[in-house]
């Protein structure tokens, strides 16, 4: 059973890859723009690391997106 923490992020993810896309950034562009290794984003993206609320923020603005985007 998954429990709605797990679907919350899961959909949490979602919203990142897509917001890169939308972006029309590939990983390794968006690593490139923070000076992290693209298995960052990889990772991140398949919510196999977690993020905290100053990396979000940093993406949010590669991404050119609110925070808000990403919380709702």
């Amino acid at each position: 059973m998954v429990n709605e923490y797990t679907q919350k992020y899961k959909k949490f993810t979602e919203k990142l890859k897509k917001a890169r896309e939308e972006s029309g950034l590939t990983q390794v562009e968006a690593s490139a723009k923070l000076k992290k290794p693209q298995s960052y984003f990889s990772k991140i993206e398949r919510g196999e690391r977690r993020i905290d609320a100053v990396e979000l923020a940093d993406l949010a603005r590669i991404y050119k997106k609110s925070l808000d985007y990403f919380l709702n």
